[in-house]
């Protein structure tokens, strides 16, 4: 059962290891699947492969007449980013809000993917926002896809928002009528929306990402992306039961958080699956237990925001030392054996950063360790075993836990396909794909191959034009680096708001960071429209003044993040120069406390310190 108080300490990971070979075989090992491309590797959603994105395999889209007409705000996307946006909005006594998405109902990323064995990789009691405000309580530590998704749409009945929602719509383009004082939204149904303001809330998990692999439009067979998952094709649910797939040979292309979910559900009712493998996921152990409903009577009014802050702290921070570890999972592991460690020293206070830094690469080094035996002692055949290891830094990649996706290599029906001297799948052909001039024959491609994170930021809004003052182009104006005033608003783009990871603050835990942004866009939308302005943006000095802020203030992660393995986390190594682009984008050095301290004290003064307004 999940209790209130986890009693956990440092866990028993190898000493006998070494750490100087071990960091020569994570460079050998990142070194053979760089590719010279970087992300350019990826085909963009368009034209042939624009089903991939576009296609609702959920909610058929039902004709509607355009919409044409003048509101105060529209949001862009009704996941949780979006969500939030609207809520906070509601709750400042703006109610003139639509909400425009895509999909064909609220949950961004938990409405697109249901991929069998959906659930939550981070702990739910953190994750999943606005638990207390809405007197919900997660039905498990990690809960289910489903749960989630059901959450969203809560969130949406909760503040009224599906009132005015416009679903199954595209944004095509954005453009800023200096005449109207307004943003013209352009959709793929020929609406014609005059937005007073637009929030930007798509978020980074919504844009499915495809391997550029040749010869992906001559295969014959069955073939969709995990977060459009097919079960006109598969049969059965996010349970399995895939009665569909009994005589189907089936490859699945990435071995991420999505296949790592699924494809112990894949190898159980499919004839054979075949999992192509370019690099290796850390998978723990998930242990994932029941909420116990007397933990829950203990809990005291902010008890969320408090798990948050300290999830952050054990994570984000490095260690809480003084603080017990609430969350006490794989996630943590790091931060409490790393103040192991600290409090063993004589004196832990003279402990310079250069020494805390060492201390917390040793554990790293032990931890990545254990869960290369992990996989040794779980997977009987040695060849698949050693293929499974993962050879980079904790936190190269997104960390993983799951109880089942190991053991399915025992099973005679499922082959493991490692693709990492190839850099990826070489070539697709009508009947399967080639690696290593093999050709596996397979009647069913699912590309979980994740989404557009650190890609060009054309791609990552999914939006063709982005036009500001003058016709000046976001894309443009951003292409050598984010230039906001917050990291939330940029000038010469008036009334026009983001969310997500430009120069802000970054918790451990992303719903927070889109609470606290939602919590600020809505106060300045608010104010302005109290105050009575048409027009408000950032002057040019405030906006130079916070970008040399984020600048001077920049922790340099550059060595790490290039040390590396390719993946989203470092831009897939930072090839076709574009560098090193973390996903991170430019965050705000002090932390995530420190950069919400900042902005209440902003708001505390009431003079919108940094901002023009006008009308």
């Amino acid at each position: 059962m999940t209790t209130a108080e986890n009693t956990c300490g440092p866990t028993d990971t190898p000493s006998d290891i070494d750490i100087s070979a071990l960091r020569e075989k994570y460079a050998q090992e990142r070194a053979k699947r760089l590719r010279p491309e970087g992300s350019k590797q990826y085909v963009e959603l368009a034209d042939d492969f624009a089903g991939y994105y576009e296609t609702d395999p959920y909610t058929p889209v039902a004709p509607r007449d355009p919409i044409a007409e003048d509101i105060d705000v529209v949001v862009l996307g009704g996941g949780f980013g979006g969500l939030l946006s609207a809520a906070y909005l509601k709750k400042a006594g703006v109610e003139d809000v639509r909400i425009i998405e895509l999909g064909g109902d609220f949950g961004g990323v938990w409405y697109w993917n249901r991929y069998p064995g959906i659930q939550c990789d981070n702990e739910s009691y953190c994750y999943i926002p606005l638990l207390e405000e809405l007197d919900f309580m997660p039905s498990k530590k990690f809960a289910d896809g489903p749960e989630i998704y059901q959450h969203c749409r809560n969130i949406g009945k909760h503040f009224g928002l599906y009132d005015n929602a416009i679903f199954s719509t595209q944004v095509r383009g954005l453009s800023w009528d200096e005449g109207l004082e307004r943003w013209r939204v352009s959709t793929n149904r020929d609406d014609d929306i005059r937005a007073r303001f637009v929030v930007l809330a798509s978020g980074p998990f919504h844009r499915p990402k495809l391997p550029g692999i040749p010869g992906m439009k001559d295969f014959k067979g069955h073939s969709f992306h995990s977060s459009r998952w097919d079960y006109d094709y598969t049969g059965g649910d996010f349970t399995g039961g895939m009665d569909k797939l009994a005589d189907k040979r089936i490859a699945i292309i990435g071995t991420g958080a999505t296949s790592i979910q699924c494809v112990p559900f894949l190898a159980r009712d499919a004839q054979h699956l075949y999992v192509f493998q370019r690099t290796p996921s850390s998978v723990d152990v998930r242990d994932n237990a029941p909420t116990d409903p007397e933990w829950v009577k203990t809990l005291t009014p902010g008890w969320q925001k408090e798990r948050q802050r300290n999830f952050h702290a054990w994570t984000f921070e490095g260690m809480a030392l003084g603080q017990p570890d609430l969350v006490c999972d794989f996630w943590t592991e790091l931060g409490r054996n790393t103040a192991a460690r600290v409090m063993a020293l004589d004196d832990p206070a003279s402990l310079t950063p250069e020494q805390f830094m060492g201390i917390r690469e040793e554990e790293d080094y032990k931890i990545m360790e254990r869960l290369r035996r992990r996989i040794a002692s779980t997977v009987s055949d040695p060849d698949t075993a050693e293929i499974l290891k993962p050879y980079y830094r904790f936190l190269c990649k997104r960390p993983l836990s799951n109880d089942e996706y190991l053991p399915t290599f025992n099973r005679p029906n499922v082959t493991l396909v490692d693709v990492s001297d190839c850099k990826g799948v070489e070539r697709i052909t009508e009947k399967g794909l080639i690696v290593g001039g093999r050709e596996y024959e397979v009647d069913c491609i699912i590309y979980a191959s994740g989404f557009e994170i650190t890609t060009e930021i054309s791609r990552r809004y999914s939006i063709e034009s982005i036009q500001g003052r003058g016709g000046l182009s976001l894309y443009d104006y951003w292409h050598d680096g984010y230039k906001t005033l917050h990291g939330m608003t940029s000038r010469g783009f008036p009334n026009q708001f983001f969310t997500g990871f430009t120069q802000v603050g970054i918790s451990a835990n992303i719903a927070a960071n889109y609470e606290l942004q939602g919590e600020h866009i809505a106060y300045i939308i608010a104010e302005a429209l109290d105050r009575g302005a048409t027009v408000v943006e950032p002057t040019a000095q405030a906006q130079e003044q916070w970008c040399a802020t984020i600048r001077e203030n920049a922790v340099d992660n550059s060595a790490f993040d290039a040390s590396c393995t390719p993946g989203y986390y470092n831009n897939e190594g930072g090839g076709g120069g574009e560098g090193i682009r973390s996903h991170l984008g430019e965050p705000y050095g002090p932390g995530f406390y420190a950069f919400g301290d900042l902005l209440a004290e902003w708001r505390a003064t009431g003079s919108l310190e940094g901002l023009e307004l006008h009308g």
